[in-house]
């Protein structure tokens, strides 16, 4: 597997990520936000946690609209897969790739712990590793992880099975607990938790490993 990972100004977990995929056994390369392509034969492209041109206007609005993020529309467009983190997941809703947006914390305040979370679907690249309804414990930090859908895009995600992970004890707001989410063609997913923190156990947990692993198993197979 080819990972593509993306850095804006104010990306704080590309490394992070770059790191994670490595682990799970993959090629990483790095691509700067103003580049207009990403590098030939990627299969994957990471978009970071981070505070991309300091969440201005919106968070990740301007970086929906740098020049790299054409390239990333059309690697999706093409059936490639994409992985956005936090910021990446706010970068995803601002592009169209994703349905919804990621509002201010109910609760006014950035978080910053670990939280359980469902295993919503295991029909996916992304979290095929685990069982439905599995329990995995990844850290958050963020001031805008408020999922918000209207009443149609919520019924529709649930109808075609397309939330990929879910609150357990839900610290933002989130409509339907919801933490991640999964394209139509369910080869896009927006997570605002952050697995890449949890990949080795000196990292107080490795429970993040199983999304890259599982990912990393589908590429083999294709």
């Amino acid at each position: 597997m080819k990972a593509a990972v993306i850095t804006f100004p104010g990306s704080n977990c590309d490394r992070d990520l770059a790191v994670a995929f490595e682990a799970a056994g993959a090629e990483v390369v790095r691509v700067w936000h103003k580049d207009t392509s990403l590098p030939e034969g990627v299969d994957v492209v990471g978009i970071p946690g981070g505070f991309s041109f300091g969440d201005y206007l919106r968070c990740g609005a301007i970086a929906a609209r740098s020049p790299i993020a054409s390239a990333v529309a059309a690697h999706a467009a093409r059936g490639g897969f994409v992985l956005g983190i936090c910021n990446g997941f706010q970068v995803l809703t601002e592009t169209g790739l994703l349905p919804g947006a990621l509002m201010r914390n109910a609760g006014l305040k950035f978080i910053c712990k670990t939280v359980e979370l469902e295993v919503a679907t295991a029909d996916s690249a992304f979290t095929e590793a685990w069982a439905k309804g599995a329990v995995v414990r990844f850290p958050v930090a963020h001031h805008d992880g408020n999922y918000t859908a209207d009443a149609e895009t919520l019924a529709r995600l649930r109808a075609e099975d397309r939330v990929a992970f879910r609150y357990l004890a839900n610290p933002n707001g989130a409509m339907d607990d919801i933490a991640g989410v999964l394209s139509e063609n369910r080869r896009v997913l927006g997570l605002m938790p952050h697995p890449e923190r949890v990949v080795e156990a000196v990292q107080g947990g490795s429970d993040g490993m199983g999304l890259f692993r599982s990912l990393l198993g589908r590429m083999a197979l294709a």
